[in-house]
């Protein structure tokens, strides 16, 4: 997500904020903005994309100081603008954050009947007019700062200045990475370690509910709350690139265990529990409106196209409306039959892919209402849909898509609440449950991640498999779909995906000794008919690997292998069950020597028909 760097010490402020910003490129951004401390007072530069523009704006009118915050802007509240990008400012504080607010609307309320006025559209800018606030009513810049985090709820990683205290700096974070860099009187701050590791390499690695002031050439760690605590720096050895990938080997690996954060920002914000419905502050449609739909149609390619599948079994179970699931590339061409109370709802990680884009064209030619769930604020797509679900997956470098399918899954239980409570068919007493389990997904996606070794060890036992069956049933056999898909990309392993009562069908034929058979058999309503569909694979020779429900003794008597995950019940268990397949898909292509993160001939975006 966004791009973090702050430098207070003996050194001009600017060019290594800069370099840090330029550093931490590979995470995306939007926008970028340098705030430092100046003589005359605190100067702000911010510019809308890319760094050369704000490199150029820098020339025009250059920024002096030691002190100074920087920031490289993922937008997620607010277009991506000058108006919108960071740093932000309120009174005598300028700040930069990355994560999301839960609360910022209610606070924003709050601070605007005390006479304070917003001049963005960001949950940042509260954080700034918060502590101001706090100031109005007696307190100093440090205690104002940590009596207004108190008060957020979300993820938030900080840098304040303070245009009264010209010698302070002040960093703090709640679920957004934050590390320090320490050196000989001077101090570096920053989201990830590529930004200052051409600085130092003696690094503290700051926890969740920590707060550090740079004051006097000294940094004074604590909580937010006030109580000291003691840090050891760590020395660094990594390479650049490396430090880019967090240490991973490859970002497809990093990405995939940035899930849980990725669907906690996803969720961040949306849910309205005591009503049993979400909040899609981009949705554009009322009540009324959905009240029309008399169907949908779900277009979509590849890993999305999966995505879609699974929501079709949601949206039919929990609607009660029909829904079509269509392949992007052959939309337009079967002359589709749309109407005015059809919604068609594309689904793109990028925003970008062609096919998807020409079928929403189509989609609105035809009448239709529009949607679309996309992870890039103001693609194309987000920009011609009607409507609009973000996720908050962040940029996904890897070709391979892990955590954005992932987001995707998510948003799309989102919008069956939505839509359920919209049209009255999910009561108040359905929506919190769904919600109550969502708000578990987190995580119980970082427990999946716990199995990476074992997984990594079933992995060497089927390296040289030439081809691979992915079975599964009702939801999960989206999954399994996807985890065929997984293989293919970054392993060139032929597999293939099927619902597991359709194997008698055809698939049962290619069932020997020397063919690994993933299934997924969680325990759920359809578990007895994939246990036998397992056993049928069993009795021909097929070697078996299982993912299964934790504790599943039965499932472990049998199978070859076993990866046993927590469950979250039916709904969820088909996002927890992609972990494992990523995972497996992984190891498999690392142990053969692949280039996992650009697999050949595949592309991150499909711009081209």
């Amino acid at each position: 997500m966004c791009g973090i760097v702050g430098y207070i010490g003996h050194q001009e402020a600017t060019p290594i904020i800069f370099e840090g910003l330029r550093k931490l490129e590979y995470r995306g951004y939007d926008s970028a903005g340098i705030a430092t401390l100046q003589p005359d007072g605190i100067a702000v530069r911010r510019s809308e994309g890319k760094l050369a523009n704000l490199a150029k704006l820098l020339t025009e009118q250059p920024l002096t100081g030691t002190i100074g915050i920087g920031h490289t802007r993922w937008a997620t509240h607010g277009r991506p603008t000058e108006t919108n990008a960071h740093p932000h400012r309120a009174g005598s504080i300028v700040l930069v954050h990355n994560g999301i607010i839960e609360n910022y609307l209610a606070l924003r309320e709050q601070l605007t009947a005390k006479g304070h006025r917003f001049s963005s559209e960001t949950d940042t800018e509260v954080i700034a007019h918060l502590i101001e606030e706090k100031q109005k009513q007696g307190l100093t810049f440090e205690p104002a700062t940590r009596a207004a985090l108190q008060e957020l709820h979300g993820a938030f990683a900080v840098c304040v200045l303070c245009l009264n205290e010209p010698e302070t700096l002040i960093a703090a974070k709640v679920g957004s990475p934050m590390v320090v860099g320490l050196a000989a009187g001077e101090f570096f701050v920053a989201s990830d370690i590529p930004a200052i590791l051409a600085h130092t390499r003696e690094m503290v690695f700051m926890e969740d509910g920590d707060l550090v002031v740079f004051r006097d050439g000294q940094a004074s760690f604590s909580t937010i709350a006030g109580q000291s605590v003691e840090k050891q720096p760590r020395h660094i050895d990594w390479s650049p690139l490396m430090a880019e990938k967090g240490g991973f080997k490859h970002f497809m690996l990093k990405e995939i265990h940035e899930q849980p954060r990725a669907v906690r920002d996803t969720l961040a914000g949306r849910f309205r529990e005591e009503i049993g419905d979400v909040h899609l502050e981009d949705l554009q449609y009322d009540d009324a409106t959905l009240q029309r739909i008399t169907r949908m149609v779900i277009v979509a390619c590849g890993t999305s196209w999966h995505a879609a599948l699974t929501g079709k079994f949601l949206i039919e179970e929990y609607c009660r409306i029909p829904v079509e699931v269509d392949i992007a590339s052959e939309f337009r061409y079967r002359k589709p039959v749309i109407d005015t109370t059809t919604l068609v709802l594309v689904i793109s990680q990028s925003g970008e892919t062609a096919d998807t884009l020409a079928a929403l064209r189509e989609a609105k030619q035809l009448g239709a209402l529009n949607l679309a769930i996309c992870n890039v604020l103001d693609s194309s797509i987000a920009r011609e849909a009607a409507g609009v679900l973000y996720t908050h997956a962040g940029p996904e470098i890897g070709v391979a898509s892990t955590k954005a399918f992932v987001t995707q899954l998510a948003a799309l239980h989102l919008l069956t609440i939505r839509l359920g409570r919209a049209i009255g068919k999910l009561d108040v007493a359905q929506g919190r449950r769904m919600i109550a389990g969502l708000k578990k997904l987190p995580e119980s996606l970082a427990q999946c991640l716990t199995i990476n070794t074992e997984t990594e060890k079933v992995a060497k036992q089927y390296l040289h498999a030439r081809d691979f069956l992915y079975l599964g049933r009702g939801k999960n056999y989206p999954i399994a779909l996807e985890g065929a898909l997984k293989l293919k990309e970054i392993s060139y392993i032929h597999a293939e995906g099927y619902p597991a009562g359709e194997m008698k069908h055809g698939p049962i034929a290619l069932i020997d000794e020397a063919m690994p058979v993933v299934v997924l058999v969680p325990r759920n309503s359809a578990y007895e008919k994939t246990l036998s569909n397992m056993e049928e694979v069993i009795a021909r020779g097929g070697r078996v690997i299982a993912v299964c429900s934790q504790g599943d003794d039965e499932v472990k008597a049998k199978a070859e292998a076993v990866l046993a995950l927590p469950s979250l019940g039916e709904d969820l268990d088909p996002i927890l069950l992609s972990v494992p397949l990523q995972l497996l898909a992984y190891h498999i292509a690392v142990l053969k020597g692949t280039d996992v993160d650009q697999p050949r001939n595949l592309a991150k975006s499909v711009t081209v028909e």
